[in-house]
């Protein structure tokens, strides 16, 4: 965390949460907590860390970016 009051303090979990409710959970009707659980796994796990290009990454999935540069040192 940064200092009190920096205007990019939550921008980058800001835009994640944005993303999370536009590409997954918008327009949807969850029966139970354990779906919406479910739903937030999958769209976490298989889609943004394995599908969904990143522009901060090269338009990489984040996967793939670690693959790439595995044992680079960052």
């Amino acid at each position: 965390m940064s200092a009190p009051g920096c205007p990019y303090d939550n921008s980058c979990i800001e835009s994640f949460f944005a993303g999370l409710k536009k590409e997954c959970t918008r327009r949807k009707k969850y029966e139970t907590i354990e779906d919406v659980k479910r739903d937030i796994f999958e769209y976490i796990e298989l889609f943004y860390n394995r599908k969904r290009l990143h522009s901060t990454l090269g338009y990489m999935s984040p996967v793939e970016y670690r693959i790439a540069n595995k044992g680079k040192s960052a």
